[in-house]
This record gives C-alpha cells, structure tokens and sequence, in this order.
C-alpha cells in the first residue's frame, strides 16, 4: 500500500517537476507592472534602451513559463508572448484610466502616486489586466496564478475570464467576487463584498455565460449580490448595499434594501 502510494506521488512529479513555482511566476508579472509604473520600483534606468533592454528580458521570461507551463503545444510560443508584449502599451493605457477613477472616485486618494503604490483595488486590478490579455490568447494555467495572487493579497476575486471596461474603480475591495463570464462596462465602481456571480455552477455550464452583465456608469454598493447570466444592470444604475439580485434591471434605476431596524433606549426598558 505504502510503496504504491510512494510510486503514485513520484510519477505526479516528475509531470510537475518542470513548471516553475506560483511565485517565480507573479513575480515575473509584478516585473512587468512595475516597469509599467515605477511608483512601484526604486530602480531608476540611466535611458531608454536600459528600459527596453529589461521588457526584452521580461519578454524572454515569459517564453520560459509559457514552455514550462506547456501553454500551447503546436503553437510558436515566442510569437506568442512577443505578441502579449505588443499589447502593454493598451493594457498601460487602460490601467491609467482605471488609476484616474480610482483617485477621482475616492476622496481619501490623495495623489494618483498614492493609488498606485498602495491601493489594493488597483493592484487587483493590475493583476487582471494582465491575465485577462493572456487569458483571451487562449495561453492556460497562467492567468489563473496571477489573479489567484491577487486575491489571495488583496481579498479581490477576479476571474481573468471576465470583460472589464476602463475606468474601473474598486473601493476597498475585500471580499469582491467577478466571475469569469460577467461583463462589466465603462466607469463602473463596486464596493467591498459585492459579488458577480452564477445562480447555477453545475459542470455543464462551463462554456456558458453564467454571470451578469453591468453596463457603463453604474455603481454598486457594499455587499450587493448579482447572479445569472442573462441578468443585465442597466446603465447609469445605482446598486445599494446587501441587494441581492437575479433579475435585470432597466437603465437609471436606484435598487436598494431596506431591513427594519429597531432602536431602543435601554434605559427606559
């Protein structure tokens, strides 16, 4: 019994033993965002080729993974992440949008530098942006970690499957669940606990959109839940906190909760 075991656990890893660790892989992509933004780095380059020098090589890392990780078998795996490289500057361009919402929709945000370096939303965020560009070039696994990181630093759960607009704004954050086919437009701030998530998570679904859809310039609010994939947030739409929702709701709408609450002076009692 024991020897089998021994044999059955030797054999899963030498399947394993090429792909790299959770960590080599974030840090290739923190890399990545901090050349991108070096609010995030102290390393200061003395030009430009020194900078494009250290994208090239980050590039030329991505390679590794990507055969280590066996992203494609019949594929040109350097086309491919030469490829991933070409969309950095949208991917730059889309994340500033998303800082500039996020320092406009805080009144705590005292600089953009401020959200860069220490806004949880904007480093999940950043993550997503990444794993959602190698998510839609079909490139497995990798994705995954990367926003599996995220979450596990930020409390942030964002499927890199899910379409996400600019200007996206999560405030605070913790507890946030976008599931991977929810759509979300432009100018769209969540607060902490709201979840995007399926009504159903039967297997069979896997290739269905499960997952609501929340157009442009709506906001919701702490706690809300919003689940099924036909179910649509109409723009300009105010969520407020604890909702829970499976059914669409028409553009303009104020949605809210209202719990009864009881307030008695304990004096009197």
């Amino acid at each position: 019994m024991i020897a089998g075991f021994y044999g059955h656990i030797f054999e899963k890893q030498q399947q394993v033993e090429a792909v790299p660790p959770n960590m080599e892989i974030t840090a290739w992509a923190l890399q990545v965002i901090r050349l991108m933004f070096p609010e995030q780095s102290k390393k200061l380059y003395a030009d430009v080729e020194e900078l494009k020098s250290d994208f090239e090589r980050l590039e030329n890392e991505l390679c590794t993974i990507m055969k280590a990780t066996k992203a494609c078998m019949n594929c040109d795996i350097a086309q491919l992440a030469h490829a991933f490289f070409e969309e950095i500057p949208e991917i730059y361009n889309k994340l500033n949008t998303d800082i500039q919402a996020i320092y406009n929709g805080d009144p705590a945000a005292r600089s953009e530098f401020e959200v860069v370096r220490t806004y949880p939303g904007f480093f999940a965020i950043s993550f997503y942006r990444l794993a959602n560009c190698l998510f839609e070039m079909e490139i497995p696994l990798i994705p995954r970690i990367l926003t599996e990181y995220a979450h596990s630093k930020t409390g942030i759960d964002i499927h890199p499957g899910a379409k996400i607009g600019e200007y996206f704004h999560i405030d605070h954050g913790t507890g946030t669940v976008i599931g991977e086919s929810s759509i979300i437009g432009n100018h769209v701030k969540l607060y902490q606990g709201v979840t995007l998530g399926a009504l159903s998570v039967d297997k069979n679904m896997a290739f269905t959109k499960r997952h609501p859809t929340v157009q442009d310039h709506v906001v919701i609010y702490s706690n809300a839940t919003i689940l099924g994939g036909e179910t649509i947030i109409g723009h300009d739409s105010v969520i407020g906190g604890n909702v829970w929702l499976t059914k669409s709701v028409a553009p303009y709408s104020l949605v809210y909760h209202t719990p009864e609450i009881t307030v008695i002076n304990k004096e009197k009692v």
